[in-house]
């Protein structure tokens, strides 16, 4: 009784989180029957319920070699950097916008950084050619202008996770320092007000106020991109790497690869159970970080 109550109590609440929890179970929860397909042998034409069940043959097939190491070690170690690099870089900016007096320019500088974030991986993949070509890329033109040699950087692998890493930062930073913006904009100005009288400078306004209040949105921020530590952006990685064998021992992530081996040999049940295998390692790290956090910060765990 206490739940229709509550339903009651609040319905306009409820009724506007309808079209959320749809859009969640329809294009969340009801594709899961999709993992599935990692334990059959499946075929179009039998369908995901008519397919032969062959249980863990096709991790055997997936783990029996060396691919699954690697292409699980450039995924955490890209993410990660995308995740460190991108939060601190956020929080960087945010802190200098919040740190702008004048209206006008705050405004105008927000809509510059943040500009980016709307720009498709397409577009950016073009740039990024038209930058790092060898033949009249603007770095190689730059380069060659104070007589150094032309790089060729689509064939050297080592130098790829600093490039996706200062892509993604330029990309992403704008959308994330309007979070942490907006995070500051909730802290009373009577800190700074009373950090002014004890003779406080702005370093360590900053410092000593902003960084550890606007503390709780950092650690949410990490936990969701935590969360997705085990998926590599797709869009990201493959419309700039494309097919680039030489790039893949440092770029190749388990995105990439199970797109791969579904469009190269067809095999849907193989590029299912690597999916399944990313869900479920994402999800064994997300349960891990809220539980350290938990311990650490029990008000700023996820759940």
């Amino acid at each position: 009784m206490g739940f229709f109550r509550e339903i009651r109590k609040n319905i306009d609440l409820y009724l506007l989180a309808v079209p959320g929890l749809s859009f969640l179970i329809i294009f969340a929860y009801l594709p899961m029957q999709g993992h599935l397909l990692a334990f059959k042998q499946y075929r179009l034409a039998d369908g995901i319920w008519g397919s032969k069940w062959i249980g863990w043959n096709n991790f055997k097939f997936f783990f029996g070699g060396q691919d699954w190491f690697k292409v699980t070690i450039n995924t955490l170690y890209l993410n990660g950097l995308f995740l460190v690099v991108g939060l601190v870089f956020s929080a960087i900016i945010a802190i200098l916008l919040n740190e702008i007096r004048k209206a006008f320019f705050k405004k105008l500088a927000q809509s510059l950084i943040f500009l980016p974030y709307f720009i498709s991986w397409l577009v950016v993949s073009l740039m990024a050619f038209a930058f790092l070509n060898v033949e009249d890329g603007l770095l190689n033109k730059f380069l060659t202008s104070f007589g150094s040699e032309a790089v060729g950087w689509y064939q050297t692998p080592w130098v790829w996770p600093i490039i996706l890493t200062v892509i993604y930062v330029w990309k992403f930073a704008g959308y994330f320092s309007v979070i942490f913006l907006a995070a500051m904009t909730g802290i009373s100005k009577e800190y700074y007000e009373a950090a002014e009288i004890d003779g406080a400078t702005r370093i360590q306004q900053i410092t000593r106020i902003t960084i550890p209040l606007i503390r709780p949105v950092i650690i949410m921020l990490a936990l969701l991109g935590i969360g997705r530590i085990f998926y590599g952006d797709f869009g990201m990685i493959y419309g700039i790497i494309g097919d680039n064998g030489v790039l893949f021992p440092t770029t190749d992530v388990i995105d990439t690869y199970s797109f791969r081996a579904l469009r190269q040999m067809g095999n849907f049940s193989m590029a299912a159970a690597v999916v399944f295998y990313q869900s479920v390692m994402g999800l064994v790290c997300i349960v891990l970080f809220n539980g350290l956090v938990r311990k650490i910060d029990n008000e700023s765990k996820l759940f």
